[in-house]
């Protein structure tokens, strides 16, 4: 009997050569629908369109063309049953040995600005997830491909084998196919619920749905995980790259795992410096926190004063930017070892400086405030999701809570070391000073510790510096440690039952103090 194969697809990568091997070297017959049928045709192939095969025209604009019995029937139909085969003869159905089909493209056509709701509505593919889905499950019988990548193995099992293709391979081709569906409906749903969820519902429990679902696509594994016992891969989780998997690496050695969890982590306080009126800030990280970051007046000096904040942590580390590298800043790069730089772009003159390290790990990533909009961590028997920590900060419904008020210049510093105090491990404690880290206190299990590591770092540079803490005081004795370092501007969330005793410890010792009303943990 001659084979049939239903080709209905909204990427035709491959669509014409593909099927002219099916025509031509393995005998197969062609059925299609809409622009499929209208390539294969012009491309001087026979092809039956489904309308004529089904008996049916297509209707609603072109929403109902395969949802027929015919099409379904020749798909489902188990060829070792006898009654589906008494079935399929007595309807005249010929049974489909193999189908092509991949979707509408939505995901694409949400990713685009100013899309309509309606627009959106139109590209949620209807026929083509019922094809797949259908054939997926009859893998037993029929062969189902939804990636035009998947043709060249297609044609080589029939090369191989005389024309037949393995259960395995059929098997496989199945799993990619429930694979492409269910991250097409997560698409879709993720596209509604971003729709759905209001302003009003941001700090409530309402914008995280009942169910949550995560899946993704292989990019590349990595050679190991956080320590080489541990296995480790790369996955993105939409079908087009976003975020990372978007990023061009002009050079180095492959990412690591640690690699990405640091460039992240510097992506993310990147985000935090990339408004219009801000300076070119330069940030240098170890293990997810920043052991020096400042802004400057051109974007070496930014990252000049960034790495003498913390020189010795420097050494290894990833260095993350706001503005294109330039050929001032590259030499200055390659004076020191590094393991990853990552900037919005990177002129060429500054590519051929930085070429000379050819280990390093240079990437740019032009969209820095691409972020997720909740973050998740696996816990035995599940997993946790939150809302990702990426409000804006608002210095101006902070509240000045001591005698002594910030100067404009004061104001613009704290909010400097705030931004950054959010992306330190908690207990976590920033001290700045025109713009640049002094000291970081990091990850520690309390606050006092925290606060003792910043200033120590800091030494007599801590003298008119301001502070941030990332949690409230719960006790006055970090109010007077810092004072006695020479801070001269704190900046906390507040919260604490014994806010009135750092806040008479400060005015007594002359200090500035504001409460943020909100803190940012980060565990």
């Amino acid at each position: 009997m001659v084979r049939l194969a239903l080709l209905s697809v909204s990427d035709k990568t491959g669509l014409v050569d593909f099927a002219k091997s099916l025509v031509e070297e393995f005998g197969f017959d062609l059925i299609s629908s809409g622009g499929t049928a209208r390539a294969l045709a012009d491309a001087g192939l026979t092809v039956t369109k489904v309308s004529d095969y089904t008996g049916s025209p297509e209707i609603l604009g072109g929403r109902v063309k395969t949802l027929h019995p015919r099409i379904h029937g020749g798909i489902l139909a188990r060829r070792d049953v006898a009654q589906d085969l008494a079935d399929l003869d007595a309807q005249e159905i010929r049974p489909i040995d193999l189908v092509v089909v991949n979707l509408y493209p939505f995901e694409q056509t949400v990713a685009q600005a100013n899309v309509s709701l309606a627009e959106a509505i139109e590209q949620i593919d209807i026929g083509g997830p019922a094809m797949l889905r259908a054939a997926a499950k009859n893998f037993a019988h029929l062969t189902v491909l939804c990636n035009p990548a998947q043709y060249t193995a297609y044609l080589g099992e029939l090369r191989r084998s005389g024309g037949e293709v393995s259960l395995e391979f059929r098997q496989k081709c199945a799993l990619a196919a429930f694979r492409h569906t269910g991250s097409y409906d997560r698409s879709i749903a993720t596209y509604l619920e971003r729709l759905s969820t209001t302003v009003a519902e941001v700090s409530t429990l309402a914008e995280l749905p009942p169910t949550f679902s995560l899946m993704g696509e292989v990019v590349q594994a990595l050679r190991y995980g956080e320590n080489p016992h541990q296995p480790a891969a790369w996955y993105q989780t939409g079908e087009i790259p976003t975020g990372w998997a978007a990023a061009v690496k002009l050079q180095g050695k492959e990412l690591s795992y640690n690699n990405l969890v640091d460039l992240e982590a510097a992506r993310a306080i990147m985000a935090d410096f990339c408004g219009e009126h801000d300076a070119p800030t330069a940030a240098i990280l170890k293990h997810t926190n920043p052991c020096g970051a400042a802004q400057g007046a051109t974007l070496v000096e930014a990252y000049t004063k960034a790495l003498n904040a913390d020189p010795v942590s420097a050494f290894g580390g990833i260095v993350a930017f706001n503005r294109s590298i330039d050929a001032a800043t590259a030499t200055e790069l390659t004076k020191l070892f590094l393991e990853c730089i990552v900037a919005p772009g990177c002129d060429t003159e500054a590519k051929s400086i930085l070429a000379a390290k050819s280990k390093v790990r240079v990437l740019t990533l032009a969209n820095l405030n691409q972020a997720p909009k909740q973050t998740v961590k696996v816990i035995a028997g599940g997993f946790l999701v939150q809302a990702a920590d990426d409000q804006p900060i608002t210095p101006d419904q902070w509240q000045v809570v001591t005698t002594n008020s910030p100067t404009p210049e004061q104001l613009a510093e704290l909010v400097f070391a705030w931004k950054l105090c959010k992306h330190v491990k908690s207990n976590a404690i920033v001290v700045t000073r025109d713009r640049a880290t002094l000291g970081v206190g990091a990850g520690q299990m309390n606050r006092v510790g925290a606060v003792k590591i910043a200033l120590e770092q800091a030494g007599e540079r801590a003298t008119g510096a301001v502070l941030a803490s990332d949690g409230f005081f719960p006790f006055d004795d970090s109010v007077r440690t810092a004072a006695a370092a020479g801070i001269r501007a704190i900046v906390q969330p507040g919260g604490s039952l014994r806010d009135a005793d750092s806040i008479a410890a400060a005015n007594e010792l002359g200090l500035i103090m504001l409460f943020t009303g909100k803190r940012h943990f980060l565990h």
